[in-house]
């Protein structure tokens, strides 16, 4: 496989197993082999919030003290 797999938890709490995917499984969902819970592979995570805007935060947090 030339690109990373997907680790996801399988949410049963009794289960618990690790499931691997591939990067065409990002958005569908797939059956955990241990259990048979259906799981759903998730999107691609958005970027980040930049720097300036944690700092802008963090100003506003201490301003209202």
């Amino acid at each position: 496989m030339t690109s990373e797999a997907i680790r996801v938890i399988c949410p049963n709490l009794k289960c618990r197993a690790v499931l691997s995917a591939p990067q065409a499984a990002r958005g569908k969902t797939v059956r955990c082999r241990m259990c048979g819970m259906k799981v759903r592979i998730p999107h691609i995570r958005s970027i980040a919030p930049s720097t300036t805007d944690a700092s802008d935060a963090a100003t506003s947090d201490t301003s209202k003290k």
